[in-house]
């Protein structure tokens, strides 16, 4: 096995972890109020960085709203243009909830085999 050393945002396992968990934080930000594309880039940049730019966000916005998972509403702006506004939908809060259950039990996983206190077999 080679083991690959991460030098910061641009790839490594962060990344694709970052990338993985990355539907499941907007869902999270959208289930407890509706938001718009730029206060989820704000929020999760905010958070630690998990995005930093609209760019970003929009493929994946219009993927969860393709498979359900969000709903969508245009609202006028006192400064600019009207805003699409995402939701979480049933379906949404499902997936959430399942993630959500799921990740409890890998986090605790990983942890304890990186724990410094983690014994190896027969030592």
């Amino acid at each position: 096995m080679v083991a690959t050393q991460s030098t910061g945002r641009g790839s490594g396992p962060l990344t694709e972890l970052r990338k993985g968990a990355l539907e499941y934080c907007v869902l999270a930000i959208v289930s407890e109020t509706e938001t718009y594309a730029f206060e989820l880039v704000r929020e999760l940049a905010d958070a630690g960085g998990l995005v930093t730019s609209e760019g970003t966000i929009y493929p994946l916005l219009a993927r969860l709203r393709r498979d359900g998972l969000v709903t969508t509403t245009w609202r006028e702006s006192a400064s600019g243009p009207p805003r699409r506004y995402y939701a979480i939908t049933s379906a949404g809060r499902h997936a959430l909830d399942a993630f959500r259950a799921d990740w409890v039990g890998f986090r605790d996983t990983v942890d304890g085999l990186l724990g410094t206190q983690r014994r190896r077999i027969g030592e």
